[in-house]
């Protein structure tokens, strides 16, 4: 099978499927481990809701998410014509 890749240019890591899975493989033991560590220790906070195991990854993982949803909607807001700057 023909590669796609320019003559030339090397292998990079995340060319192979295997250590992608390798990598999402780190990340899901490191975030169970932190989630289970959050089983073990008394935070002292100020709201109730804040008491919920795992409360500070959901709430990152959902402004990540809103973060990148709104500046997709910024992005249509602000961008010009390819030839903006143009003649």
């Amino acid at each position: 099978m023909a590669s796609e890749r320019p003559e030339g240019e090397r292998d990079h890591f995340f060319d192979k499927s295997k250590n992608i899975k390798w990598v999402l493989g780190v990340f899901l033991v490191i975030s169970a481990v932190t989630l289970g560590i959050d089983l073990f220790f008394d935070r002292h906070t100020d709201h109730r809701f804040e008491e919920l195991v795992g409360f500070y990854g959901i709430w990152g993982f959902v402004s990540c998410v809103v973060l990148v949803l709104a500046a997709r909607e910024l992005r249509k807001l602000v961008m010009r014509n390819e030839d903006y700057y143009g003649d």
